[in-house]
């Protein structure tokens, strides 16, 4: 309806609705919380989580009314149909960009529940989005290096310990456990630092989603396989909120969860790590393949190829 405008001023006014968009619903979701947090007791949570959950899918909802009013990308979705919004799924996606969230949301929004991000613990002090993912739970993971790591090899717990807790509180209300199973987000950089076998992907990290599915796996219905692509590259957010992201391609696909992921111990069994590392290499390699043709598909419409590399 507004693409009309020019981008920065399209950006500008995106962002401004973002911003209000965010703290109308903040207000009653920090409310709330407030009282879970008073009251820290199974039968509370499992009146107040569904409360909490319902208006951060409302926020999703005004983020989807910005992006129709100011965007006038293409969106190409398929593998959407016949979810269930009352089950657990095991979400897992490539990374690119930020927008992947906002791209992710949107399309998987009353869909399936809402989507629990593992997230870095420094951003927890992200202003008013930090405190709300607080809110819903999101677990905030620790990193350490591999020279911390070296040093005190008990950091390691710190993150399964987090992931374990978290598990525990999305058992009690349907939710989508969401894992970037890279760690990080794509840049051309980081792809050659890690000499990554795979074209257009970092190479995956399997802890988190072994600890998931450790944690709370026989409640997963399915685990979800997202692919996105950029065909005319991966927009920062603000190039996002200023419509310079004129193509989105999602594919969803339902995969069956081994029975035997749910049961064994990914720190301490190593023959599971390797039938573990196994089933992921699988999966990466035919979102590889998959993320080549989307690609090359798009090229041979005059897009252009390779366009997972960040503006």
């Amino acid at each position: 309806m507004l693409s009309f405008l020019p981008g920065v001023v399209r950006g500008v006014l995106a962002f401004v609705l973002v911003a209000l968009n965010t703290v109308l619903w903040c207000i009653p979701l920090f409310a709330l919380a407030l009282v879970k947090l008073a009251l820290p007791f199974d039968a509370v949570r499992r009146r107040i989580d569904p409360m909490l959950n319902a208006i951060a899918t409302l926020w999703v909802d005004g983020n989807g009314v910005w992006i129709a009013l100011t965007q006038r990308a293409q969106w190409d979705v398929q593998g959407a149909e016949d979810l269930r919004y009352a089950d657990w799924y095991l979400v897992n996606c490539n990374h690119q960009t930020w927008v992947d969230i906002l791209v992710l949301q949107r399309v998987l929004n009353r869909r399936i529940p809402l989507l629990k991000f593992f997230l870095k613990y420094e951003l927890i002090y992200v202003p008013v989005i930090g405190l709300a993912w607080w809110a819903l739970d999101f677990p905030f993971m620790r990193r350490h290096s591999k020279a911390a790591l070296r040093r005190n090899p008990g950091l390691r717990e710190q993150d399964a310990e987090t992931t374990r807790r978290a598990c525990a509180k999305f058992a009690l209300v349907p939710t989508s456990v969401m894992n970037f199973a890279e760690g990080t987000r794509f840049t051309v950089e980081k792809h050659r630092a890690q000499g990554s076998p795979y074209r257009h992907l970092l190479k995956p990290k399997a802890g988190a989603l072994a600890l998931s599915l450790n944690a709370m796996g026989t409640q997963f219905h399915s685990l979800i396989d997202a692919t996105i692509a950029y065909p005319d590259g991966a927009p920062t957010f603000w190039h996002f909120l200023c419509g310079h992201s004129p193509h989105v391609v999602v594919r969803l696909r339902r995969l069956p969860i081994p029975e035997e992921f749910c049961r064994a111990d990914y720190g301490t069994d190593s023959a599971f790590r390797r039938r573990f590392h196994h089933w992921l290499s699988d999966i990466w390699a035919e979102k590889d393949a998959q993320l080549a043709q989307l690609l090359g598909e798009r090229a041979d419409t005059g897009g252009e190829a390779g366009g997972l590399t960040p503006k």
